[in-house]
């Protein structure tokens, strides 16, 4: 077992192609959902780490000299500028990529494991990203469908005001707080658009909620996020 941790041609193969199965693994589950990183970025994030880690173990074996721990600093922190490129503000204030950064990020501590002969830690922690990446993301979409509140982007039409609109939804029993009216939704034509939570009195009633929202005056616009 130690041989595979010395830095050998056979070990450095090891390595390699570690993180291209591991890269791969977790990559896969990204492209399959069509999210903007996919399964070859995940590959070379996981790959490009790996190399890091059996470059600096190179040089501080071979030259005596150096922090075997400042080239995988600088990937752990520098892997901020890929992920930050897979975040996305919707013309919604929607917040999409958070979950792909953050996997690309962990992909990329798998790859330095991977690349300083941390065999276990690579593949137990590279299970768990795909572990967390799948049958997580059913459990949370689970809770997600069935609570009774959700948060609604809404945009109202020209002439209709924020407490007409709140008036109109008491008399239908539908809800609202937390609401946070965008700075500049005045500017649109005169149209008023904001954020707010919702409740509803079944669980998991999110489809006929927002039929109802649609329904009252004045809406142009809503979506749940």
């Amino acid at each position: 077992m130690f041989e595979i941790r010395e830095l050998t041609l056979l070990s450095v193969l090891l390595r390699i192609v570690t993180a291209v199965i591991l890269g791969g693994a977790i990559g896969l589950e990204r492209g399959m959902k069509n999210r903007p990183a996919g399964l070859r970025t995940y590959m070379l994030v996981c790959i490009g780490a790996c190399i890091v880690m059996i470059t600096n173990q190179y040089i501080f074996q071979i030259y005596q000299t150096g922090d075997p721990t400042r080239m995988a600093a600088q990937v752990v922190s520098g892997i901020g500028f890929l992920g930050a490129g897979t975040i996305i503000v919707t013309s919604h204030n929607q917040i999409k990529g958070l979950t792909t950064a953050a996997g690309l990020w962990a992909s990329a501590c798998v790859g330095l494991a991977i690349g300083v002969g941390f065999y276990e830690v690579a593949l137990i922690g590279g299970l768990a990203i795909i572990l967390v990446l799948t049958l997580l993301h059913i459990w949370d979409k689970h809770m997600r469908n069935n609570t009774r509140s959700i948060d609604v982007y809404i945009e109202l039409e020209a002439g209709i005001s924020l407490g007409e609109f709140l008036r109109n939804a008491r008399h239908a029993e539908v809800t609202f707080s937390s609401i946070q009216i965008e700075s500049d939704s005045h500017s649109k034509n005169g149209c008023i658009s904001f954020f707010a939570t919702v409740k509803s009195k079944k669980r998991g009633d999110h489809a006929g909620l927002l039929d109802r929202i649609r329904d009252f005056d004045g809406v142009l616009f809503t979506e749940a996020f």
